[in-house]
């Protein structure tokens, strides 16, 4: 295994995907240490993310939009009209105790509350990040180490379990461009490539995407840094029947 870093680049999710999956499967061992995929354009390929939806569900795991939501909710967005403060009063009034009670693995909150309520006991308040890149954007001084959003909180998140799903995300951050369009990095310790990559991404896009829109601005490139992109569930063997499924998908042959 090789710790070389490798880098993807592509202007679709979904061969972007595709292509890690791919290497994956044709080269020893099970993980990339490190990986850095930049995406531009964010187009998608829908059969092939309803066939990776398909296999997620036989394997019992959450689909791509369930785990996209949990970094931003586009669905609540656009229940509340695109409207951003209906959209923080909403998750953090009535969605984020609703999932606290659904699912106990979110007691310690979700990657979307962190970084529009993320808590600040020492002085007990909730600190909304991302709207505090949206003003700073919007205004004339906009200072780039300000861009930045926490997500891992050392106060609760260095635990001593075997097993810790949450936060895999740790930080984004945000720029502004030369060209005047809106780049935002993801940075991963470790994420899996079959049960989580491809939501992670497209709820880091969307983010993208909503911050974009409220600061007028286009939204130019996303970059996400992995140190540890894993296979996770899947063998190599039940893997290669799923890639060539996901290949012969008819947009996919096309683009080739």
């Amino acid at each position: 295994m090789s710790t070389t870093p490798i880098v993807f680049e592509n202007n679709n999710l979904s061969i972007a995907w595709c292509e890690i999956f791919e290497h994956i499967i044709n080269h020893s061992g099970f993980e990339i240490t490190p990986l850095l995929l930049t995406l531009t354009d964010f187009d998608e390929i829908e059969e092939v993310r309803k066939k990776i939806n398909l296999s997620l569900l036989n394997h019992g795991f959450d689909s791509i939009e369930t785990v996209s939501e949990t970094i931003f909710p586009q669905s609540i967005y656009q229940l509340k009209n695109y409207n951003r403060n209906d959209l923080y009063a909403t998750y953090v009034d009535d969605i984020l105790p609703r999932i606290k009670k659904i699912d106990k693995s979110n007691s310690r909150g979700t990657y979307f509350q962190r970084m529009i309520a993320f808590e600040d006991s020492f002085n007990n308040r909730n600190i909304n990040q991302i709207d505090k890149i949206i003003r700073s954007l919007l205004s004339k001084r906009n200072r780039r180490s300000k861009l930045q959003v926490s997500i891992f909180d050392a106060t609760k998140d260095h635990l001593n379990g075997p097993y810790q799903t949450f936060p895999c995300l740790q930080h984004v951050t945000f720029y502004k461009s030369e060209n005047g369009g809106l780049i935002l990095n993801g940075f991963y310790a470790s994420q899996y490539l079959f049960q989580r990559a491809y939501g992670n991404w497209l709820g880091l896009i969307n983010l993208g995407k909503f911050v974009a829109k409220e600061t007028n601005l286009e939204f130019e490139r996303f970059n996400c840094f992995i140190g540890i992109e894993k296979l996770d569930e899947l063998t190599k063997e039940s893997a290669k029947p799923l890639l060539k499924q996901l290949k012969s998908s008819k947009e996919f042959t096309q683009r080739e």
